[in-house]
């Protein structure tokens, strides 16, 4: 089952951590400690990261798809970026990005 893929800017991650877990009723698949949070539900991959520059907006969409070959990345017509990709695919992304990334949620939702 494809899931609808959001990211989200923004200033606290502990903060925003308490604040997404309660609104989505589920803890998050990956932290990285200050900077980064994934949740995966049955429907929805939401990730936050930290910014200076503008907390609250919208980083890209996307979809996680389980069909997916590779990761890639499209615009479309208002020049918001859409990224496909695969969970595993985006598991290495963060390991690549944050070696000390910590798995601590489910990362498929039942």
């Amino acid at each position: 089952m494809k899931r609808f893929h959001i990211a989200v800017a923004v200033a606290d991650i502990a903060r925003s951590i308490e604040d997404y877990t309660k609104r989505l009723g589920a803890p998050p698949a990956v932290i990285v400690p200050g900077e980064y949070a994934l949740w995966r539900t049955g429907s929805l991959n939401l990730s936050i990261r930290r910014t200076d520059d503008a907390p609250g907006t919208l980083r890209h969409l996307g979809w996680e798809d389980p069909s997916a070959e590779s990761f890639t990345l499209e615009e479309d017509a208002n020049g918001i970026t859409w990224e496909r990709f695969a969970a595993d695919a985006q598991d290495r992304e963060i390991l690549d990005r944050w070696p000390h990334a910590l798995f601590v949620g489910p990362t498929t939702a039942e």
